[in-house]
């Protein structure tokens, strides 16, 4: 007799093994239709999957996360599938999940193009609507080696090798086509319905350049046809908020090959660029941090002491003079300890908070570049505090309050905070760890925050709070950071003087809001299509004349806007009216007044606001009022 125990707490009892697709009929064939999978005692399995002992059992089905992530594997055998069966010398590499769809890697003999592309995606649809049956098997590994070399498959052959001796593996057959997975897959290939292959790209065999450049499938997968549009929907608004697209559009930046990697600010691009740091500045000043500057080049000795140029001397721009060996700074924590370490500090100093924004550079690989968002040289709004272990929970609660204050003025209010807990290998007492881990949890409660747990995703030497934003897609981007550091301090030698008179280590917490500038103005240029809150666009405001007659009248309104601290140009340019609007709206501003005789006599203006609202003829004066409100409000 078997028990299985259902979500619910019920129970069914079946007289000998039973697969997950038996009870899956027993419940209802409205759920045995569906079922994709099961979860026996929390294991994700195939719905062939036999039971033989009492379990716990969950039916996973599409609505779920794990039946969509089996979805998405099971379309990448099927993109598998279909390219054998339309290019049969092609070789099958891997094909794994990643966000939002699936890749697939092949060796062929030259390259696939877009109509390729359409050709295997209608091939994938006519395999679908076979509804052929996904079966597993398995076989020991040296057999496993023998079939797929005997199929040609050479790469196949090769992973399996890889794998030990005396472990079987599985493979998993649908049609004509059989593939080396761990799976679980969905019951049969009708269950993938809704799908689209996105494009090729070139990937090397098992991610060495010095092995043969394979090409790889990208493609996408969802449980229904109207998740997979509002997906391929959010892609093409993507594409029209690109930053790179608008950044050039705007004229804000570029990005040259003379220095790959970093940003070339232009005018506007640059006065985006303060308005982010002067904002963040006065965060500095307004909530109790001394703010620093360090330099860039920092002897090896310094790196070598605090881990980096053994763990992490590949990323890092080395440079020597006078036989002696230097590092261009990849993060601003070393720096902030020598300035801690200036003059014997009290515990009446702590908590001690310095802020800086600090240039750094890293290495990063030239294929993993993009845009603003992924550069070599960037700067960061960083923080250090050091403090006692008793205060970390009061400087997280604060930290925390400060960084909603903040996203939400940049427009950004959907926040998901992670508390990433201690990992495997750590250093550090049990006890530390209970009471930094406990200090960040009660700091967001404290902030009247809902957290998620990433369990062992801390660093080595403590917890952290990653703080993640939605944009305006829906898209999330890992933002601020609260890390609890004892390590650096340790390393680099830093103490303060106790109530107690003894010298103490203090702790140090490293946080960030924006993180990188560079990302985060990319993040603000995407999430707002480039049409910037008042206070944020470069150019607030354009004045322009209907004709040259009013060509004073301009620059005087000009001049009155400039005064009160407005970013301002003025167009006397001899066009037509019409073609100065549209032409100035393209570039997203917030504001056009247009001045003719009538409001020269008046002294008005006519206000036309962003998205072609024509908001008629106004003072000057109640246009300024306006236009402060916009910028007050962060509107």
């Amino acid at each position: 007799m078997v028990q299985i125990t259902l979500p619910d707490g019920s129970q069914r009892e079946f007289p000998g093994p039973v697969t997950v697709a038996e009870v899956a009929q027993s419940i209802g064939a409205g759920l045995a239709k569906a079922a994709l999978g099961g979860k026996v005692d929390g294991k994700l399995v195939d719905t062939s999957y036999p039971i033989a002992q009492d379990a716990k059992l969950s039916i996973v089905t599409a609505k779920d996360p794990d039946g969509l992530e089996m979805i998405r594997h099971s379309t990448a055998h099927l993109l598998a599938y279909a390219v054998k069966e339309l290019f049969p010398e092609a070789q099958v590499t891997i094909g794994p999940v990643i966000d939002n769809g699936f890749f697939y890697d092949f060796s062929y003999k030259r390259p696939f193009t877009p109509e390729d592309l359409i050709a295997i995606e209608k091939k994938m649809a006519e395999l679908a609507a076979k509804d052929e049956p996904v079966v597993r098997r398995v076989l020991p590994r040296d057999e496993a080696v023998a079939y797929f070399k005997g199929l040609g498959e050479a790469y196949k052959a090769e992973i399996i090798a890889s794998i030990p001796t005396n472990e079987d593996v599985s493979l998993y057959r649908e049609g004509a086509f059989e593939d080396l997975c761990r799976g679980p897959h969905v019951p049969s290939t009708g269950k993938l319905k809704h799908f689209k292959l996105m494009k090729v790209a070139g990937a090397y065999w098992r991610g060495d350049h010095r092995n043969e450049m394979l090409q790889r499938i990208y493609g996408t997968a969802w449980s229904s046809k109207d998740e997979l549009q509002n997906y391929l929907h959010m892609l093409e608004e993507a594409e029209k908020r690109d930053h790179r697209k608008l950044g050039k559009e705007l004229d804000l930046f570029h990005i040259d090959e003379h220095s790959p990697g970093t940003v070339f600010w232009h005018p506007k691009g640059w006065t985006l660029w303060q308005q982010v740091e002067q904002y963040m500045r006065h965060v500095y000043n307004d909530n109790g941090y001394q703010e620093v500057k360090g330099p860039q080049i920092l002897d090896k000795s310094l790196w070598e002491k605090t881990g980096h140029w053994d763990k992490y001397r590949e990323n890092m721009f080395v440079t020597e003079s006078e036989k002696r060996d230097y590092a261009l700074k990849p993060m601003n924590c070393p720096g902030h300890i020598l300035i801690f370490k200036q003059g014997v500090k009290s515990y009446r100093d702590l908590p001690l908070r310095y802020g800086e924004f600090g240039n750094c550079h890293r290495n990063e690989p030239s294929g993993g570049l993009h845009g603003i968002m992924r550069v070599r040289g960037f700067t960061q709004d960083d923080g250090h505090i050091f403090c006692t272990p008793d205060q970390i929970q009061a400087e997280c609660t604060a930290y925390t309050t400060l960084l909603q204050k903040v996203y939400k003025d940049f427009g950004f209010t959907d926040i998901i905070y992670k508390v990433a807990t201690r990992p495997e290998q750590r250093i550090g007492s049990e006890e530390s760890w209970d009471q930094a881990e406990q200090a960040l949890m009660e700091g967001l409660r404290a902030s009247g925050c809902e957290f998620q747990i990433s369990p062992g995703e801390g660093a080595f030497y403590g917890p952290k709070i990653e703080y993640t934003l939605k944009d305006a897609l829906g898209r999330e981007w890992q933002c601020g950071t609260m890390q609890v550091d004892p390590n650096m301090p340790e390393r680099l030698d830093a103490e303060y003087v106790g109530e107690d008179g003894a010298r103490h280590r203090p702790i140090m917490l490293h946080r960030a809001i924006v993180g990188s500038l560079e990302r985060f103005i990319g993040m603000l240029i995407e999430h707002y299509a480039g049409a910037l809150p008042v206070w944020l666009s470069p150019v607030q405001v354009v004045v322009t004349g209907i004709t040259d007659a009013q060509s004073d009248y301009v620059q005087s309104v000009a001049k009155t806007l400039r005064d009160k601290g407005l970013r301002v140009e003025t167009d006397l340019r001899n066009e037509k009216i019409t073609y100065k609007i549209r032409e100035h709206s393209l570039q997203k501003l917030p504001y056009i007044l247009v001045v003719g005789d009538k409001e020269r006599e008046a002294g008005a203006v006519a206000v036309r606001a962003r998205g072609n609202q024509d908001l008629g003829v106004m003072p000057l004066q109640a246009f300024m009022d306006r236009i402060a409100s916009d910028i007050t409000a962060k509107a």
